[in-house]
């Protein structure tokens, strides 16, 4: 069986999710910082409690001839410069750490220019703790109760959480205060000046409604982005005090500190899409206290980067990650519930963004330079995003959403899609420096609130009945309350001991001297006081036996333990190198079985393509058969053809041979036609000089009429005169109806595209002439073509004058030739001769080029001729006037 070639790997379809069609828009604050002195120029002013006003400084003002107005902008709220931490955070980050404790998510981010109080607004100060350390106190005095023991809660390095059962976390938490590497955590802490006593005890507050049958545990992680790279800010990077401190230039580290440059991290998407930064950090805090000591080493560690990098820490983007793992408690409400599935993993992500002014301000040059571009991409991409985001909303258009482009968009693409809410605290600085940037992160807001993100939905909880961890605690506080009652105190065992060892002692005699002389009350009460010593002795040399029995018996427990311990030890090293061979052995199966799906992709691929190449073979090959069926009919066909072809030229020769035949026999009687009428006009030339008064006799022609062939038809009809006109006694008057022409055309002429063109007013155009058409008119064109000797075409205009015939028909005598040539400048001149030479040497007239031929020739049509407009030539010897 053939299996169909796969493609790529499909990608997992994401778990089913509540529909919820409710959403809510990205929540937009604004804060304004005071100014750094009272006497700067200021470019901000708060209208209202959600409107701020920009108005440009004067000095931009005089540059750009005051075109720039007085613009406004609304958030959800604005606070101004007197408004404290606490009430900034009771709006902004309260509801989202009230949501992360009930299962949701939430980004809050920073964002505006280099200076504009983001990181105070972020971390705060010495009692003004900001956003971070007060979502972390609100957190743990909320969830503090009902904390998991560590390690309970276990990351699997997929985004997700594991649960443990108490022995598995009892002995991750004596391997963790085994280790040599990780030293024990004091009792008494150490914080940095900088984050202790951020916030003050009358301002702690707690959310309500925490689900009391649940067990809770916080992770955190911190991360920085720089230059479009993920670096862990909390990872532990080996230090070796004996190896020199030099970095790779040669020159020492700064104080002294061995600096190894961090590696950075990928982003990966986990089975539910969710995309998390791989191989990050996450630290399991118990306290608020203890979350402050890991985001001051990684705040420490950041400082140290930037110090020997050389780096600006206003470039970067820092998050802090805060993931809260809650579990059920099982139905005794005492231990976690087992089931992984039952564990909800929710996380808060507080973003510090970079600054977001212009590279030319960073005044930054070479690598530092390249480096601020970078960051200012990631903040376009980041606008990019919000712009396609709003667009695809408002415009119902299904644009791709470049989350791809910069790190921060991809990282955060989960909450812009529903995943979470999201807020944004835009923090301005109101000097007029900063107008022109302060004005860009303005527009950046606005169009920022108008992306709706959807609310997420409630996830949903265990079946068990609820009020299980109260019944558990009254259950151990009755059963220690019964405990007391029957045995005493809980060390109660011992008065009861002392008591019996009293009662063991011989009685003292009665101590009351009578006198004295009384010698019996004092031997007495030292005799019983001896006997009391020796059976203190007896008593002490008991104890110190059953003592030394004890020790001895503890001591050999001690060795079977230590021995014992020795044997788990040994026992774990083996486990340990046995889940070391069983993971590499994991491993090599994962290698091997993706090596052989990849080679059954292959063979899939390679059958594929074989069955691709037989039916391409089969293809060509029928078409090979079919190409020489076809070229063995064209072969037979062109046969046919030239057979067919050379009796074709052999008809096409004779025909030209007699077409050549008659041509020339009809030249040479068109020649004696001319030698004719030439001699016919010397006589009467010689009739007019010598003023001889003859008759005028009508000559005859030759006849050859035997010899005859006809004529092929030129272009036009060749103006041969073969009689004289009738003169009419009277000539038309002019002022009758004015000169009207008959532009006679023939419809083989070619039209040629030449500036100068025939065009005769009042005329009858027609391509033959007829009898109608001459009786209207008083003169007569014929527009003849030729080709000339230098094989151009030349046009001819033969003009003449209409006359009434005795028969009644119409009579024309040419009188004058018009010739229109081209003439290829480039070409050899050729001067046009009136009269050639013969071969005689004699001058030859030309055809129609001497008066007495121009005045004597007319064509006649007579009326009522069979031909339509047919034509008779006469040659006539002139009149001449009386």
């Amino acid at each position: 069986m053939i299996r169909q070639a796969k493609g790529k790997t499909p990608r997992r379809p994401p778990p089913k999710k509540p529909s919820n069609n409710q959403k809510d828009p990205v929540g937009v604050y604004c804060r304004a910082r005071p100014l750094g002195e009272e006497d700067e120029e200021c470019c901000i002013e708060v209208i209202s409690n959600t409107t701020i006003q920009l108005h440009a400084p004067d000095g931009l003002k005089a540059n750009r001839n005051g075109e720039f107005k007085e613009t406004q902008y609304s958030f959800k709220k604005v606070f101004g410069i007197k408004t404290t931490q606490m009430e900034l955070f009771e709006y902004v980050a309260k509801p989202l750490v009230e949501d992360l404790i009930h299962c949701k998510n939430g980004l809050l981010f920073t964002y505006g220019v280099t200076g504009s109080g983001k990181t105070y607004t972020m971390t705060g100060s010495p009692g003004q703790g900001g956003l971070l350390p007060r979502s972390l106190d609100m957190i743990f005095n909320s969830i503090s109760p009902y904390q998991a023991k560590r390690y309970v809660f276990k990351p699997d390095d997929k985004n997700g959480m594991e649960v443990q059962n108490q022995v598995d976390a009892l002995l991750d938490r004596q391997k963790r205060e085994s280790q040599t590497s990780v030293p024990k955590t004091p009792t008494t802490r150490r914080f940095d000046p900088e984050f202790a006593d951020m916030i003050s005890p009358e301002e702690a507050c707690k959310a309500s409604g925490v689900d009391e049958d649940s067990s809770y545990s916080v992770f955190v992680s911190y991360i920085e982005i720089y230059n479009n790279y993920i670096y862990d800010l909390l990872e532990e990077t080996p230090f070796d005090p004996i190896k020199p401190k030099w970095n790779g230039a040669g020159t020492p580290l700064r104080n002294n500190i061995e600096f190894i440059p961090p590696q950075s991290k990928i982003l990966r998407e986990d089975q539910n899409h969710n995309m998390y930064v791989a191989g990050c950090t996450e630290v399991e805090v118990k306290s608020t206290e203890e979350a402050f000591e890991v985001f001051w080493r990684g705040q420490k560690k950041r400082r140290i980067a930037n110090t020997q990098l050389n780096r600006e820490s206003s470039r970067s983007h820092s998050v802090f990650i805060i993931k809260l793992a809650q579990a059920p408690l099982d139905a005794d409400g005492d231990n976690v519930l087992q089931d992984k599935s039952q564990v909800n993993v929710s996380q808060l992500c507080l973003v510090d963004l970079a600054g977001s002014e212009r590279t030319s301000r960073t005044r930054a040059e070479g690598s530092r330079l390249r480096e601020a571009g970078n960051i200012n991409q990631s903040l376009m991409t980041l606008r990019t995003c919000i712009e396609v985001l709003r667009e695809n909303q408002m415009c119902g258009t299904n644009k791709m959403v470049p989350y791809r482009d910069s790190k921060v968009t991809h990282l955060f693409k989960n909450y812009f899609d529903g995943e979470g809410k999201v807020r944004m605290v835009v923090c301005v600085n109101p000097k007029a420096d900063d107008y022109e940037e302060t004005l860009l992160v303005m527009r950046f807001a606005e169009m920022t609130q108008e992306v709706e993100v959807a609310r997420p939905v409630d996830r949903p909880i265990c079946g068990f009945a609820a009020g299980r961890r109260q019944r558990n605690q009254a259950f151990k506080e009755e059963l220690t309350r019964r405990l007391e009652d029957r045995g005493g105190p809980v060390d109660g065992d011992s008065p009861t001991v002392l008591n019996q060892l009293l009662q063991s002692f011989p009685p003292l005699p009665p101590c009351e001297i009578s006198g004295p002389n009384d010698n019996v009350t004092l031997p007495r009460l030292i005799e019983a006081l001896e006997k009391r010593h020796k059976v203190r002795q007896m008593m002490v040399e008991e104890y110190n036996k059953t003592a030394n029995m004890l020790k001895s018996v503890l001591q050999e427990q001690d060795s079977n333990l230590l021995s014992k311990e020795n044997f788990i030890q040994e026992q774990r090293g083996r486990l340990g190198e046995k889940d070391k061979m069983i993971q590499n052995q994991k491993n090599e199966i994962d290698r091997l079985e993706k090596k052989s799906k990849m080679l059954e992709y292959k063979i899939d691929i390679l059958q594929k393509t074989t069955n691709i190449y037989e039916e391409d073979k089969r293809s060509l090959q029928q078409e090979l058969e079919s190409r020489e069926q076809r070229l063995q009919r064209e072969m037979s066909e062109k046969r046919r053809m030239e057979s067919r072809m050379q009796g074709i030229v052999t008809d096409a020769k004779l025909k030209w041979e007699k077409e050549c035949e008659r041509r020339v026999n009809a030249k040479q009687l068109e020649m004696q036609n001319k030698l004719w009428v030439k001699d016919e006009k010397l006589k009467q030339l010689k009739a007019i000089v010598t003023e001889g008064k003859t008759e005028n006799q009508q000559p005859k022609r030759p006849s050859r009429e035997k010899d005859k062939v006809p004529a092929k038809r030129s272009a036009s009809p060749s103006p041969v005169p073969t009689g004289p006109p009738v003169r009419p006694l009277h000539r038309r008057s002019h002022s009758a109806g004015g000169e009207r022409w008959v532009d006679h055309k023939p419809t083989t002429n070619v039209d040629l595209d030449t500036v100068l063109q025939p065009n005769i007013p009042n005329a009858i155009k027609v391509n033959a002439p007829n009898e109608k058409a001459l009786s209207k008119c008083d003169k007569y064109v014929l527009t003849h073509q030729e080709v000339a000797s230098d094989g151009e075409i030349q046009t001819k205009l033969i003009k003449g004058e209409v006359f009434k015939t005795r028969g009644g028909g119409q009579a024309v005598q040419f009188t004058d030739i018009e010739t229109l040539k081209q003439e290829n400048p480039l070409a050899a001149s050729r001067k046009r001769r009136s009269s050639e030479t013969g071969p005689d040497g004699e001058p030859m007239e030309g055809n129609w080029t001497d008066v007495e031929t121009r005045c004597s020739v007319a064509l006649e049509m007579r009326a009522g001729s069979n031909l339509g407009p047919g034509y008779q030539h006469h040659g006539y010897p002139k009149r001449r006037k009386p």
